[in-house]
Parts: C-alpha cells; sequence; structure tokens
C-alpha cells in the first residue's frame, strides 16, 4: 500500500473514531444500556447531572392512571446527595419518588448514578399524570437534590409504546366496560327440570353455571 493510501486510511478511521466517542459522551454511560435516546432532556448544576429525562404516560392513548419520570442521575461530587422532590411546575404534580429498595429517599451516591424507571430501579410516580399531561408536549420537570439544589429542565411526554414500554407505569388502568347482551337472548340458563322427584336439588358449581351460559337452549333455536 503506498503511503498516501495508507495516510487516507488512518485518517478515515481516526474520523469514524471521533464520530463514534462523541455520540457515546453524548449519551452517556448508560444510554444503550438503558435504551434511551441520547437526545432526550439533560442538565447538569455543579457536580449533578440529569441526563435522559422523559415523562411517560400511559399506554395505547389512555387518558386515566398514573405517568413516570425517566432518567438518570450521576453524582460526580465526593458527597451523596439525596433526591428531595421531583415536581413539574406548570401543571402543579409532585412525583411519589421511592428508592429501589426500601424505604425513604432517593440517594444519590457519591462518584455514582441512579436510574429512575424500569422493573428494579426508583421511581417518580405521577398519580393521574396521564390526565395532566399530553402526549408530544414539552413539559417543565425540576428536581431538587439535597446539596445541589433545584435544577430545572424539559421534557418529552410520551406514550408507553415501542421502547418505553418497559420504562413506563407499571400500573394500567383495568375494568373495561364488560359486552352488553345481545338483543333478543337471554343471559341466564334456565334451569333444568328435575329428572327425578326423589332426588334433591343440587346446587350448580361455577363451572357447570358458566357452561350453561354458553351453551343456547334448544328452544331458542327454534327446534
Amino acid at each position: 500500500m503506498s503511503s498516501s493510501l495508507r495516510r487516507g486510511a488512518l485518517a478515515a478511521a481516526a474520523i469514524a473514531f471521533s464520530i463514534t466517542s462523541l455520540a457515546a459522551c453524548g449519551a452517556g454511560g448508560d444510554a444503550q444500556t438503558l435504551q434511551v435516546k441520547p437526545d432526550n432532556a439533560a442538565a447538569k448544576v455543579g457536580n449533578l447531572k440529569v441526563q435522559n429525562v422523559t415523562i411517560i404516560t400511559q399506554p395505547d392513548a389512555r387518558t386515566t392512571g398514573p405517568a413516570v419520570i425517566a432518567a438518570t442521575l450521576f453524582n460526580n461530587g465526593g458527597t451523596a446527595q439525596t433526591v428531595d422532590s421531583i415536581t413539574l411546575p406548570n401543571v402543579n404534580l409532585t412525583a411519589e419518588i421511592k428508592p429501589a429498595k426500601g424505604s425513604g429517599k432517593i440517594v444519590v451516591p457519591a462518584h455514582g448514578s441512579v436510574v429512575l424507571g424500569g422493573k428494579g430501579n426508583a421511581s417518580a410516580v405521577l398519580p393521574n399524570g396521564s390526565e395532566a399531561v399530553q402526549n408530544a408536549s414539552v413539559r417543565k420537570v425540576t428536581f431538587t437534590f439535597s446539596e445541589t439544589g433545584a435544577v430545572t429542565l424539559s421534557a418529552f411526554v410520551v406514550p408507553a409504546e415501542s421502547y418505553f414500554t418497559k420504562w413506563g407505569p407499571s400500573e394500567v388502568p383495568t375494568g373495561t366496560p364488560s359486552a352488553s347482551p345481545t338483543p333478543g337472548k337471554s343471559t341466564t340458563a334456565s334451569p333444568k327440570p328435575s329428572t327425578s322427584a326423589s332426588k334433591p336439588a343440587t346446587t350448580a358449581t361455577p363451572t357447570d353455571a358458566a357452561s350453561a351460559s354458553a351453551s343456547p337452549s334448544k328452544s331458542a333455536a327454534g327446534h
């Protein structure tokens, strides 16, 4: 290989390495593991860095139920700090924050990090948050730390779908309305006549009742 070709190959490799390194730095050390987009909200104040902040609402266009705040908190200082509160000041919401284990405040250890959201991690839940925020909107989120104080940034609101599914609310509202009975059809099975007068009446088990309800009667079918 000529010296000019060799220099060109080395230059191309250096550019590719630089782009990869910059992308990794912008995403943060945990971004690939957390599967969170690197262009989500981030802010740095003193030794504290708040990264990948996202407000995740209920899936499937549900408008009721809790929402959650997903984020990664980094502490580059030599002293641990606690998360005293997480609020959405514009809509007057305060998150219920819990550590990954035990109770009390969330602690961001010295030279360490804490993940909010997802199974087995600390949590920040907004009760009825899906009603107060709108998907695809941007909301201000304020993190208040014991030493650094308030850190405010703007975060996107997204539903718990696609790769946000496992970071979204763990509580999904249930109790969908039951199907209405079909007009003209009886929803209650008629009791079967006793085949023997000497036999005492028996009580149908739940399985027998379900089978009777599922089978149409002969008289309804016109036989």
